[in-house]
């Protein structure tokens, strides 16, 4: 009895927020070593609530991480990353998207950094973060590194996250041409990641939420051997899964250099409540 009692105060004490718009989603996950690699250091997770009051107030989530640092401390700071910002997230007691958002990055950032300075073997760990937010119309994104997240609208796909790379900066600063930057030898250096500095700062994206989207989160392992073009005539050919697959398929046959992940969701509907 006193558990539950501290439970209901504690949701007493938390904001309530008012479904209106319930999306309804069909989702498909596929990840792979790759032809190089010998263990995985990319994760990914989602959490697909069916509670009315949890998907009012913080949604459907989406999340991929591409570790970095080799002896497996890649694959442990991509673990630590996703598991925690998720954790945070949905726990976070802001009804502000973006408030939440930044401190599960801060707390992600946290941990994979305190475990690498408290572990020899896993110093210079960190990963890179991606994760997509679907709540009740709107769409949020908070992005740290190379990792990336796509639209597919009305047969357009669309590149929503930016770079945090050397690379990046530099052609947006118009020192380099894009078509040089794809092949550079430093395009997978990178400007931000989780773990590796006291503070992350993540970019955070909000945009409305349509029916027939179609979103992809993708390490680079798979954008670095499958085009834009390629990757929005797989997502519009067939479902979230059989995409999944293909795109990682895609990668592979085109060179499988590295870890590949991607998670495809599709908005079926946007039902009103």
């Amino acid at each position: 009895m006193e558990e539950t009692t501290a439970e209901y105060e504690v949701a007493q004490l938390l904001p309530t927020v008012e479904l209106k718009t319930r999306p309804r989603i069909t989702v498909g996950a596929k990840s792979d070593l790759g032809r190089v690699r010998e263990n995985n250091e990319d994760k990914f997770e989602y959490y697909l609530t069916e509670s009315e009051t949890q998907l009012a107030s913080k949604g459907l989530v989406f999340i991929v991480c591409d570790g970095m640092g080799g002896h497996e401390a890649g694959q442990i700071a991509s673990e630590l990353a996703t598991k925690t910002f998720i954790d945070v997230y949905l726990n976070h007691p802001s009804i502000e998207p973006e408030a939440a958002l930044r401190a599960s990055v801060a707390a992600a950032n946290r941990f994979v950094l305190d475990v690498a300075r408290a572990v020899p073997s896993r110093r210079g760990m960190g990963t890179t973060l991606s994760a997509l937010i679907l709540l009740q119309d709107q769409g949020y994104i908070a992005q740290v590194g190379d990792s990336r997240i796509y639209r597919l609208r009305e047969q357009a796909i669309e590149q929503l996250t930016v770079d945090h790379t050397w690379v990046e900066d530099m052609v947006r600063g118009g020192v380099m041409a894009r078509e040089q930057a794809e092949t550079h030898p430093n395009r997978h250096m990178l400007t931000r990641a989780i773990g590796t500095e006291n503070d992350a700062e993540p970019d955070i994206f909000t945009f409305s939420l349509r029916e027939g989207d179609v979103y992809m989160l993708c390490s680079d392992g798979v954008t670095n051997h499958v085009s834009d073009e390629d990757l929005g005539r797989i997502l519009g050919e067939g479902g979230p899964s059989e995409a999944a697959w293909k795109l990682v398929g895609a990668a592979l046959v085109g060179g499988g250099s590295d870890n590949a992940t991607c998670i495809v969701t599709r908005i079926d509907s946007m039902e009103s409540v």
